[in-house]
């Protein structure tokens, strides 16, 4: 037990002061400043050539989406889940250890070149992130959480960012093993996980791109629009183009959807309009509504 208090106060030490590292020491392999500096990039795209041009600047719920980008990477870290994080792998490597298990790794993949690597785990990471994403719209109790993605109600680049810290949770503990498996590196995981931010930042952006011929391989805003349509489909009732970067699952597995344009369809989900409008009522209503039911 005392081991795993120390884990926990290291934790929290010790990511206060990687956060203050990371504010106060620009480099390349600074988190903060890449995100900083893609969502400015993709900002700017949006003041430059808006899809929706009646769109304001500032949309509505620009800033609450704004807070959550502050929330969810870096006060949600700081407040416990680094803590969580750390306590759970513990745990984990101390029961595999009752077994003589040291690692998990299956596959040793540190040989490959390190594009294949970086591909591999793009690849890999995305699948799950797909599997995981159609669960949250299938399983009734998710969903109640997934509902704080789906109550942006004008999109742009920040409206990826509005989700509840409990999707943190079931994303990271679904992927741990599958990518514990494989032998990756934090370098590896760095260079994908932002990859994949700013492919998420244009998904959700107030853009008219669509990627040709490439937007069967990659998700775009003209496919994602339709991601978040208020009016489902009867084919789709569970909702349809569930990828987060990739597209090619959808259309594999039959779940893609783009009827036309979608530049002006309202978005949303039934009965948003009575869901709440403020961070401490969206964070704290899916638990509400649970005990409710």
């Amino acid at each position: 037990m005392e081991k795993y208090l120390k884990i926990i106060q290291d934790s929290f030490s010790g990511y206060f002061n990687y956060l203050i590292d990371e504010i106060t020491n620009p480099g390349w392999t600074n988190y903060f400043y890449w995100l900083l500096g893609l969502s400015l990039l993709v900002f700017a795209l949006e003041i430059l050539i808006p899809w929706r041009k009646k769109q304001p600047v500032i949309r509505k719920g620009f800033w609450l989406d704004a807070f959550y980008i502050l929330f969810n990477f870096f006060l949600f870290s700081l407040i416990g889940y680094n803590a969580l994080s750390n306590v759970g792998v513990e745990l984990f490597n101390d029961f595999l250890g009752l077994f003589g298990i040291n690692n998990l790794v299956a596959v040793e993949i540190q040989s490959f070149p390190v594009w294949a690597q970086l591909v591999i785990m793009f690849i890999i990471a995305d699948f799950i992130q797909w599997n995981v994403h159609r669960m949250l719209h299938r399983v009734p109790w998710l969903w109640k959480f997934h509902q704080v993605h789906h109550s942006v109600k004008e999109m742009g680049f920040a409206a990826q960012f509005r989700f509840h810290f409990v999707e943190t949770l079931v994303y990271k503990s679904i992927q741990y093993i599958p990518l514990a498996m494989i032998g990756f590196g934090i370098e590896q995981f760095f260079v994908v996980h932002m990859l994949s931010v700013f492919i998420g930042h244009l998904n959700h952006a107030n853009l008219d791109w669509s990627y040709g011929p490439l937007g069967y391989l990659f998700n775009n805003p003209r496919m994602h629009i339709w991601h978040h349509a208020k009016k489902l489909p009867p084919e789709h009732k569970y909702g349809m183009n569930f990828g987060l970067s990739l597209s090619i699952w959808d259309y594999i597995f039959g779940t893609a959807y783009i009827p036309q344009s979608g530049k002006n369809i309202e978005i949303g989900f039934e009965g948003d309009e009575n869901f709440p409008k403020d961070f401490a009522g969206q964070i704290t209503y899916p638990f509400k509504n649970k005990l409710k039911n």
